[in-house]
């Protein structure tokens, strides 16, 4: 009798790995070097844009809207000029170019098969490139992301590949063009495991590190290989006091970004209150810009300028204000109403100008030090990927003693995100599409047993041979015990002289034979090519089985003897994994006491003078 299942390796490991991971990462390699010319080119093209709108001037020089005095009538009209382009590009283009790219990321990894189209690729960066131009206080990180991710998934969908393999380039396109944009190799790859990927694997892992080793080695070419916002001095040795403060200044990040995170959210169900089509949103979103930008000029456009002034130290007492106040307030009312930008330099400069007021009133420890840990504090409250908000600030700066310090902001920022906001800025918008996604990574409970520690041992066969009749006769036995055990069955295997499998039959199908009154002996209705595991497969092995061949229940039987039945596996056993990870998580338990430590042989503790 043949095996109705693939062979599964006879000794099991860390990692489940196939040479085909080479040949994916290999692809990956050219998506990394795509990733960091579309990071150049987009940057370029904000940089035309804004020179062409703010300055009338030809040039790709990424520039600051707000430098230089402009008309107050311009800065005023530009915002809503490029709000009504972008809606219209979204109407009449691609509507998933609406938003701020991380989103429209994960929805097409979770719920498109990782299948983006092709016009997104072209439309989202000229978009982005667009609103940030005419002054959208956007980054350019998140339609890097989008784009990146859109000429992976286009290659993939020229390719025989898994949705699994689509996922894996897709995210190797959006990490290495976040690499290429920050120079920022680590913090891109770290993104992607805690936000896009949703698995820890070696499959994904390499090829996503090979995309982001290649745009950053090609960004060295194309855009320098220096620190984004270089700090002038390192953080030094701090004290216990200090390090405490570091901890309230990451509560305080966590707050702004539990702020921020709902003053978006409440634009956005704002602008679906509104009796006009969703395409004039993002014109009365940049109304709210351009009247921001009348405010506090500087509030415009990325901003990776003031960003560096905030970690130098050198902001002046009205720009921190003005930041914290007027850029937190049009980043996320205009994002709410579905234009095209990025979160992460907003995030950043934000999260600068709350460090540069505290610096006001917390001891000196370098200059920009205390706006650099509320940079990553949140970094790690907004996106609540702390690792990523740490690994961000020190990839920006290369102030690599600041790790512990940024460690802890970062770490309490996330602690209290994660307390008062079920979602981020980034999920909650593929949850309000009625989807729920899980970003807790935790060995499967059914990763860990194997199939010889829950099957049933005890099992009633037939033999070769035996009528229907006899067979069915056992359930109406008088023997309790045996009765109940038949019952309590719903395959029987069936087995030759020698003890040896030939088949199974059910007990439906054992019983309507015998009702019928059938004589013929019980091969008749026998299942000649039964599925069967085996006792060293794990539990997940198992239950991907079952799933594939739409069976609730299996034979077990020996690897070495694959005739030789050992047991049988039901769903409900496969369930007891999941059973006892459940007991581990709420049952709660003392394991030792006082009295239990001190006690010895017969319970009393003997002191010897």
């Amino acid at each position: 009798m043949s095996s109705t299942i693939a062979p599964a390796p006879e000794r099991l490991g860390d990692f489940t790995v196939t040479p085909r991971t080479l040949l994916i990462a290999l692809l990956a390699c050219g998506i990394g070097a795509l990733g960091a010319l579309v990071a150049d080119a987009l940057l370029k093209l904000i940089g035309l844009i804004t020179n062409l709108a703010f300055y009338q001037r030809f040039a790709t020089t990424l520039v600051a809207p707000g430098a230089d005095h402009h008309s107050p009538l311009l800065v005023l009209l530009l915002p809503v000029l490029g709000g009504l382009i972008v809606g219209l590009m979204a109407r009449y283009g691609s509507e998933l170019i609406r938003g701020h790219g991380m989103p429209e990321a994960i929805d097409a990894i979770l719920r498109r098969g990782s299948k983006v189209q092709p016009r997104v690729a072209f439309l989202k960066p000229l978009s982005a490139a667009i609103t940030i131009g005419t002054g959208g206080p956007f980054g350019a990180e998140g339609p890097i992301i989008m784009t990146g991710g859109a000429c992976g998934s286009l290659l993939a969908q020229f390719l025989k590949l898994t949705a699994d393999e689509r996922k894996t380039l897709l995210v190797a396109g959006a990490a290495s063009g976040m690499a290429a944009t920050f120079n920022a190799p680590f913090a891109s790859i770290l993104l992607a495991v805690e936000l896009l990927l949703f698995e820890w694997r070696p499959r994904s892992y390499l090829p996503v590190a090979a995309a982001v080793c290649v745009a950053t080695v090609l960004r060295m070419t194309l855009l320098g290989s220096g620190p984004i916002f270089p700090v002038p001095v390192a953080a030094p040795l701090l004290t216990p006091g200090e390090y405490l403060l570091c901890a309230v200044a990451g509560l305080s990040g966590g707050l702004l970004a539990w702020l921020a995170t709902g003053l978006v959210y409440f634009s956005e169900d704002t602008f679906k209150k509104l009796p006009i089509h969703w395409m004039w949103w993002p014109a009365l979103g940049g109304l709210v810009i351009g009247a921001g930008g009348l405010i506090e000029p500087r509030a415009l456009g990325v901003g990776y300028d003031v960003i560096q002034t905030f970690l130098a130290g050198q902001a002046s007492v009205a720009l921190i204000l003005g930041i914290l106040i007027v850029k937190t307030l049009i980043w996320s009312l205009s994002l709410g109403s579905g234009t095209s930008g990025g979160v992460l330099a907003p995030v950043f400069m934000i999260g600068a100008a709350l460090g540069a007021s505290l610096a006001h009133v917390f001891p000196h420890v370098a200059p920009g030090f205390w706006a650099l840990v509320c940079l990553a504090a949140v970094v790690g409250g907004v996106m609540r990927s702390p690792l990523t908000g740490v690994i961000f600030a020190l990839e920006l700066t290369h102030d690599w003693s600041a790790i512990l310090p940024l460690t802890i902001s970062a770490s309490s920022a996330y602690a209290l995100s994660v307390l008062v906001l079920r979602r981020s800025v980034l999920t909650e918008k593929v949850a309000r599409k009625g989807f729920h996604l899980t970003r807790e990574y935790s060995i499967d409970p059914l990763e860990v047993l194997l199939v010889r520690e829950v099957m049933q041992r005890d099992f009633i066969s037939f033999r070769l041979g035996t009528a229907l009749s006899e067979a069915a006769a056992g359930f109406a036995a008088p023997h309790r015990k045996l009765r109940d055990a038949l019952n309590r069955q719903r395959i029987y295997p069936v087995l030759d002289e020698d003890g040896m499998l030939r088949g199974i039959v059910t007990r439906r199908d054992m019983l309507d034979a015998a009702l019928s009154g059938g004589t013929a002996p019980i091969e008749s209705i026998m299942l000649r090519e039964p599925v069967v595991c085996y006792p060293d497969m794990t539990l997940r092995e198992a239950a991907n089985l079952l799933a594939e061949r739409r069976v609730t229940r299996v034979v077990v039987v020996e690897r070495q003897t694959p005739r030789k039945v050992i047991g049988l596996l039901t769903v409900v056993q496969i369930l007891e994994g999941r059973l006892r990870d459940l007991e581990e998580e709420r049952v709660q338990e003392r394991v030792l006491d006082v009295r239990r430590i001190l006690s010895f042989g017969g319970g009393r503790l003997r002191v010897r003078s």
